[in-house]
């Protein structure tokens, strides 16, 4: 079945001898099996074959099962553990982050979030590291209008100083919310790539306090690690790529 998706055109049974190393007798009886239960199609006398629809059914049914709250969390948890800090997996909608898996870490003061949390993406980490990675011709539809609304005196309230904002982003490989969102709270935020596409960001969020030169280093080669993992797990690239084709941007009129 992986020889016949790897394929544009239908494999014959030699393809397949050449492709496995199975005795033909092998490889006729399989063949037929799976024929007989529309996971391949027998299209001509040669013999030779293609993908069924069954094989859709098995495609859908893996990506109604994965579930990025449960696949990611596995690589959330001991990041949070690691830098004692809320590590979050958050992806780009509209002008929107919203958080699709979150690990706070087990101590009474930390930052709170839960999954499905939504917040704006011009003042947060896992924002501007995702804008950071966007279309540039597309960067509109992810902002409000100015001026930006100022949450705090930090808040970067033009369109101008954002890009600039971004483009310092993109040289140094992190995103770092200087209290722009909230007082007394920062976040340190990286890009989830694969195959030269962000698909999300990971970041770690507490208190401004614990957030300092030196630590902040610490926390950035600790995402770094985690965002190498997630990327490097089938499950959950799969599960990214289904929910960001959910995820429409929302245009705005500059």
């Amino acid at each position: 079945m992986e020889s016949l998706a790897g394929s544009q055109e239908p494999r014959t049974l030699n393809d397949f001898v050449d492709a496995t190393g199975l005795p033909k007798s092998t490889l006729v009886r399989l063949l037929s099996v799976l024929d007989e239960m529309d996971y391949v199609v027998r299209v001509d006398a040669r013999p030779s074959y293609r993908l069924g629809h069954k094989v859709l059914q098995l495609s859908d049914a893996y990506l109604a099962a994965l579930d990025l709250s449960v696949v990611a969390d596995p690589y959330l948890a001991p990041l949070a553990e690691r830098t004692g800090q809320t590590a979050n997996l958050g992806m780009l909608d509209g002008t929107q982050v919203i958080h699709v898996c979150v690990h706070e870490p087990d101590r009474p003061i930390r930052f709170q979030a839960a999954v499905g949390m939504r917040d704006h993406a011009y003042c947060t980490g896992l924002g501007k590291v995702l804008l950071a990675h966007a279309n540039p011709d597309e960067l509109a539809v992810h902002l409000p209008p100015e001026p930006f609304v100022p949450f705090t005196e930090h808040t970067i309230t033009g369109y101008d100083e954002f890009v600039r904002e971004l483009r310092r982003t993109r040289r140094r490989g992190h995103a770092f919310d200087d209290d722009e969102r909230s007082h007394g709270l920062r976040c340190v935020a990286v890009p989830v790539t694969v195959d030269g596409e962000c698909l999300a960001a990971v970041s770690v969020s507490g208190a401004s306090g614990e957030f300092g030169p030196d630590r902040r280093q610490s926390y950035v080669d600790r995402l770094t690690e985690t965002a190498a993992e997630l990327a490097d797990d089938p499950d959950t690239v799969a599960a990214l790529r289904v929910a960001r084709r959910s995820l429409q941007p929302a245009v705005h009129e500059r």
